[in-house]
């Protein structure tokens, strides 16, 4: 069973990546549900989920497998991303190319390579109690004026940090994601 503080945290952690994909979608083309369109690559964001005292969500982004025309090519693309991701600050806690089949109203049947990317984040590591004290001793408590869902300023403080830092990482990871696409789409498609 899951406690206050998880269902609270992923609440927050929710609002955080909505709010990503809202930017997402304002920036580049809009599409359905959770994704958004970029330089012919298709990439979406998952809802978060709450296991064992993490927060944990999904980046994926659609392999350009119209670009590449053959498999060895799209697995040396796929590589291409794991090299760069697996390297420097935020890592995915996994790395996967996964091919999903679409069967939308069981009339057609699109299949396509992913490159799916999981973060997992430590429900303490979402939010920095020094810093939160601090601003509530200061009077400089920077929590929206509405409640959050905690019965005390510093709660509220603590989530809105949690909604922020889910953001962030999302926004970061996602930035990185985008990235590495462009890197190794410009050296494998001429």
């Amino acid at each position: 069973m899951s406690s206050l503080k998880g269902l609270l945290f992923s609440q927050f952690a929710s609002d955080g990546l909505n709010g990503l994909i809202e930017e997402m979608q304002s920036k580049y083309a809009p599409k359905k549900g959770r994704r958004f369109h970029h330089q012919n690559i298709t990439y979406e964001i998952s809802r978060p989920a709450l296991k064992d005292n993490h927060v944990e969500f999904e980046i994926s982004s659609k392999i350009p497998e119209d670009e590449l025309k053959d498999a060895t090519k799209m697995k040396t693309y796929f590589e291409g991303i794991e090299k760069i991701l697996s390297k420097g600050e935020n890592q995915p806690d996994s790395i996967k190319m996964e091919n999903i089949v679409w069967d939308s109203k069981m009339e057609t049947e699109k299949e396509r390579d992913y490159v799916k990317l999981v973060y997992k984040f430590p429900l303490d590591d979402l939010f920095d109690t020094q810093e939160v004290m601090k601003k509530y001793e200061g009077g400089n408590p920077e929590a929206p004026a509405k409640p959050r869902g905690a019965f005390t300023p510093q709660g509220n403080m603590v989530l809105h940090m949690v909604q922020e830092k889910v953001h962030a990482k999302g926004r970061e990871s996602l930035a990185r994601l985008i990235e590495a696409n462009d890197k190794v789409r410009s050296t494998l498609i001429k």
